[in-house]
């Protein structure tokens, strides 16, 4: 499994909003810079994260975007699905799949391997917030004590 720009991105982009939690709505600019996501993709990864309800966004000249909930409760794995789909190493193991996805789920000695990356991939990303990735965040060298 491997997550793609759109992403890294997206979860990059949520990191910088959960930074600026409490300071109103922020401008795609300033998030753009924050996240060093290109300003040009955040606008396309605004409109999903929006319509999921993880973003909210304020029109005008103190607009912008900010965090629906606290970065508390914001799940890693919310942002995942809303940017990479559900998670599955295969399509066999996938969060929606259907019994027709492959004729050999029956009986087939592979599939627990991926059952179980899979369930081990959401344990991680379902357990991590927004606010557990700011507070494990290593600090920039010029905040580093000498």
């Amino acid at each position: 499994m491997k997550v793609s720009t759109r992403g890294e991105y997206g979860l990059r982009a949520m990191v910088s909003l959960a930074r600026m939690y409490g300071r109103g709505p922020m401008p795609l600019s300033v998030i753009a810079q924050d996240s060093a996501v290109p300003l040009a993709y955040l606008e396309q990864l605004m409109l999903p994260l929006r319509r999921a309800g993880l973003v909210i966004s304020t029109r005008g000249a103190h607009g912008g975007y900010q965090l629906a909930r606290p970065p508390e409760q914001v799940k890693v794995g919310e942002i995942y699905r809303v940017m990479e789909g559900p998670i599955a190493p295969m399509d066999c193991v996938r969060e929606d799949a259907d019994e027709d996805t492959c004729p050999m789920i029956d009986g087939c000695a592979t599939r627990v391997v991926w059952l179980k990356l899979r369930d081990s991939i959401i344990e991680v990303l379902d357990s991590t917030t927004l606010a557990d990735l700011i507070a494990q965040a290593p600090r920039p060298r010029a905040e580093q004590p000498a």
